[in-house]
């Protein structure tokens, strides 16, 4: 499926506009961190957890910010168009931090491939780029990539990935009416995607497929580790002795990497905001070669 420019275009206009003349709020992050992480927000969808990120994005001040992949929802937006408000308050929330400063790296996914078209330009201050390397405070090089390339089924059979992805559609919004009456009962949030995601033993396993095969990329690149979205479950471990790290996603898990003053990385659940920094931390070892850092990869 072939998927036209012009969706973005009309979705961010307004944004851009807006954002241009939006100098007066006055935000003071509680939260500062060297670097953050953030993918699959797929705005453009009900799903999207915009009010929540937006939160976030008030709260949290960071030196770069890269947007790995599925930020925008191209194949939602094709098949029917959806952008609220709250969206676009996110847009110009992201186009703000560009222009106080923040380095704003967005890495295209398979949602928004059409954005692969413009490698190497830059829109309001936000880069796009294929890929990156990133070095951490503490020397580490971490390689940042969506990760869909690691899908068979995105590369192999994509209708049947969007096939997936209406299914995944349906089974959000039976989880929206759920929520809506455990909150009635007094019941916290509770995600039946991610539920089935972690109890169906081929999810499990192709989560478990996922993670390798990412991780045995970045081995053979020379790099202590990879940072990716994509599967919509965040993690953080080491992988025969790479450093795998996935920031989650905007839909079901609420979720961040960081990066501290000093290198160390941390996932942070916004969902569970009053124990945000109780997050999982991990240091590795630093291998004797990887490549140059902050450079985009061909």
């Amino acid at each position: 499926m072939q998927h036209d420019p012009a969706i973005t275009r009309a979705a961010l206009a307004s944004a851009v506009s807006a954002a241009a003349s939006d100098e007066s709020v006055s935000e003071l992050p509680s939260r500062s961190y060297r670097t953050v992480w953030i993918s699959d927000l797929h705005l453009g969808t009900p799903g999207c957890q915009a009010a929540a990120l937006l939160e976030f994005l008030r709260e949290v001040e960071c030196e770069q910010l890269f947007l790995v992949g599925d930020i925008i929802d191209g194949w939602q937006l094709r098949r029917s168009w959806y952008w609220p408000q709250a969206h676009n308050d996110v847009v110009q929330k992201l186009l703000r931090k560009a222009r106080k400063g923040c380095r704003v790296i967005f890495i295209p996914g398979n949602h928004d491939e059409f954005a692969r078209k413009y490698l190497g330009h830059n829109f309001g201050g936000i880069e796009v780029a294929k890929e990156w390397v990133h070095e951490t405070a503490d020397g580490r090089k971490l390689w940042i990539t969506h990760g869909d390339l690691f899908d068979g089924v995105i590369q192999c059979a994509k209708w049947l990935a969007h096939v997936g992805d209406t299914l995944y559609e349906l089974t959000l919004k039976l989880n929206r009416h759920l929520n809506s009456l455990r909150a009635r009962l007094g019941l916290p949030y509770w995600s039946l995607s991610k539920y089935l995601k972690l109890k169906v033993k081929r999810a499990v396993s192709f989560i478990s497929d996922f993670e390798v095969a990412v991780a045995r990329e970045a081995r053979k690149r020379g790099v202590h580790g990879v940072v990716c979205g994509h599967i919509h479950h965040a993690e953080l471990r080491e992988i025969d002795g790479i450093l795998y790290a996935n920031d989650g996603d905007w839909v079901e898990s609420l979720t961040a990497l960081v990066e501290h003053a000093d290198g160390q990385l941390e996932i942070l659940d916004w969902s569970a905001h009053s124990s945000l920094l109780a997050g999982r931390t991990l240091a590795l070892p630093r291998p004797a070669m990887a490549p140059e850092a902050g450079r985009t990869l061909a």
